[in-house]
C-alpha cells in the first residue's frame, strides 16, 4: 500500500538504518510464499519456550541455522531434531543488496554472507521485549525485512533496555539494517497496527519479519 507521503530514508543512530518502501510488491509476495513453506517445515513454526519457562507471544521459524535461547545449532533439539532448511542463496544476494542501500556504498554488501534467518509471525496480540542480538559470533550488520502489518519499533542504545530510545513504525516493504557501533543496540516491537497491511502481498493479517544474521558458526560449533 503507497504511502499519500513519502517516508524519508532515516539514519536512526550510526549504523541503524530505516529504508522505507524498499521491498516492492513482488519481493513481498515472494517472502510470504517462502515464509509459508519455511513454516511448515522441516521444523514447523513454533512458539518459542524461554529458559525460565517463559513462551514467546511471536511464532518462529528459522532458516540455515536453528536459534533457541541462546544458541544456535542445525538440528531443532527442542522441536522435532530435524535439520532446519537451507538458507537460500536468493535471500543471502537480497541482504547484501539492502546494505548497498541503505549504506549507499556499493561495497556496503561485499564479503557479507548471511547464513541464518529468524522469521518471527506477530498477530495482533505479539510483542518482542527489549534484547540484543548477541548469540552470533559475529558482528556483521542484521538485515530485518517487515511484511505484512505495520509494527512500532523500538531502537535503543547499546547500554541497557533503558532510554535512550527512537520508536518509529516499520510499515509493509521497509528495510532496517543495524550495523556497526549500533549493531548489539537494544531493541524491541512494543506493538502492531493490525489491518494496516496490504493483502496484496498474500498476508492478510499480521506482520512477517525476516532477519537475516551470520553466525559465524562453523557445522562442528553448531552440534
Amino acid at each position: 500500500m503507497s504511502a499519500l507521503i513519502p517516508r524519508p530514508r532515516l539514519e536512526v543512530a550510526p549504523g541503524a538504518v530505516h529504508v522505507p518502501g524498499w521491498l516492492d510488491l513482488d519481493e513481498q509476495r515472494r517472502l510470504v510464499t517462502a515464509c509459508r513453506a519455511w513454516a511448515t517445515g522441516p521444523v514447523p513454526m513454533r512458539h518459542t519456550r524461554l529458559p525460565q519457562g517463559g513462551v514467546m507471544s511471536v511464532l518462529t521459524v528459522c532458516v540455515g541455522w536453528h536459534w533457541q535461547p541462546y544458541r544456535y545449532t542445525r538440528t531443532a533439539g527442542d522441536v522435532n531434531g530435524a535439520r532446519v532448511a537451507e538458507f537460500p542463496g536468493w535471500l543471502a544476494e537480497m541482504g547484501r543488496r539492502a546494505l548497498v542501500d541503505a549504506y549507499r556504498d556499493p561495497a556496503a554488501g561485499d564479503g557479507y554472507a548471511p547464513d541464518t534467518a529468524l522469521v518471527n509471525f506477530y498477530d495482533a496480540d505479539a510483542r518482542m521485549g527489549m534484547h540484543q542480538d548477541k548469540d552470533e559470533r559475529s558482528a556483521a550488520p542484521v538485515v530485518s525485512l517487515t511484511v505484512g502489518d505495520s509494527c512500532v519499533f523500538r531502537f535503543g542504545n547499546t547500554e541497557n533496555r533503558n532510554r535512550p530510545w527512537t520508536d518509529l513504525e516499520l510499515a509493509s516493504g521497509d528495510l532496517f539494517v543495524f550495523g556497526g557501533p549500533s549493531r548489539f543496540a537494544y531493541h524491541g516491537v512494543t506493538r502492531i497496527l493490525p489491518g494496516t497491511g496490504d493483502p496484496a502481498t498474500g498476508l492478510t493479517a499480521g506482520r512477517l519479519n525476516i532477519t537475516m544474521r551470520v553466525t559465524g558458526l562453523t557445522d562442528a560449533a553448531g552440534q
